[in-house]
């Protein structure tokens, strides 16, 4: 039976506030750089204020939500369960969800008084990205949000690895999980952070359970989750982690284990100004990829592009008309 959805998302309901700053600037706030890390309200607004900047381009993001919303983009069909407030933030939330043609969960539900989450990202010149994070209501997102019905519509789904940081996302992650396989759902999960990782891995490890369908990562949260310093190492104990799996390596490009071999993806040369979303869209675009009857060495050329494209411009996202011409570099070059 033909399924409605490529890919149910879930994850963070987060409005990104992106800006420029200087090494110099983290360091005297004391911010790590690099990396996500959750604040309170009154912190992220010293910040904005100490950043002494116009106010900057407010878009809906998130990770599992930039993820599916390029699912949308690239003609996907996709699924999104996350929590927003009643208030400004959650009703431009939504309104960017219906626009790009993602089904929600906000149909079944009345959205509570509170605060939309808010991420300030901050970009430095390097192109490396550091977010200060206010969940928010998102910090309560829990089984309740989870959609059984819409799950076992999808070919697969997708678990933000940020929710292990709340007790309830935590169980959220553990509930989509059980029920996709209940239901013979392919199951991927995205490491997210190293910090996150680093602080939540006992937490992965119960979400992971004997394995999950498709992990994705990045050098850094290979070697954390697997205890190991080496890549090559940590890819092989990978395998008993993940039935499949992705591991991007940014301007070196990606590694691809499919189930039963390795395969280099070569990265395409680009001016990287903004690390931001580049994960989001290359799992965003491998999953467009592999649920579209594309290999997994064709779905990690065209996420390859992609996100060498999103590294290359400011912002999680790309313009629609971008993504068709993604589309047709990646076939051309097959």
């Amino acid at each position: 039976m033909e399924k409605k959805y490529n890919v149910y998302g879930i994850g963070n309901a987060l409005v990104d506030m992106e800006f420029e700053v200087s090494n110099e600037f983290l360091q005297r706030h004391e911010v790590e750089k690099g990396v996500m890390t959750l604040v309170d309200e009154d912190t992220q607004f010293r910040l904005i204020d100490a950043i002494n900047h116009e106010e900057t381009v407010q878009n809906p993001g998130g990770s599992a939500a930039n993820t599916v919303f390029a699912i949308s983009q690239f003609g996907g069909k996709a699924f999104y369960s996350c929590k927003v407030a009643n208030d400004r933030f959650g009703d431009l939330y939504l309104e960017d969800m219906n626009e790009a043609g993602i089904d929600t969960n906000f149909k079944r539900q009345d959205r509570e008084d509170g605060i939309t989450g808010k991420c300030l990202v901050m970009i430095t010149d390097d192109a490396e990205r550091t977010m200060n994070t206010y969940l928010g209501i998102t910090s309560n997102l829990s089984t309740q949000e989870v959609d059984e019905q819409a799950i076992q519509n999808s070919q697969y789904v997708y678990i933000e690895g940020y929710l292990v940081a709340s007790d309830k996302g935590h169980e959220a992650m553990k509930a989509t999980k059980e029920i996709a396989e209940r239901n013979d759902v392919k199951t991927a999960l995205t490491l997210s952070d190293p910090a996150i990782v680093e602080g939540f891995k006992e937490r992965f490890e119960e979400v992971v359970g004997a394995s999950v369908d498709l992990l994705f990562c990045n050098e850094k949260e290979a070697k954390i989750y697997t205890g190991k310093d080496d890549l090559m190492e940590a890819r092989e104990a990978l395998k008993k982690e993940a039935r499949r799996f992705v591991i991007t390596q940014g301007k070196n490009g990606a590694m691809i284990y499919d189930g039963d071999t390795f395969v280099d993806i070569e990265p395409y040369g680009v001016n990287a100004i903004d690390s931001n979303g580049a994960g989001d869209m290359y799992a965003g675009a491998f999953l467009y990829g592999i649920t579209n009857g594309m290999g997994y060495a064709g779905a990690g050329k065209l996420a390859s592009l992609a996100g060498s494209r999103i590294v290359s411009q400011f912002g999680p996202r790309l313009k629609w008309h971008e993504v068709q011409e993604i589309k047709k570099q990646a076939t051309s070059t097959d």
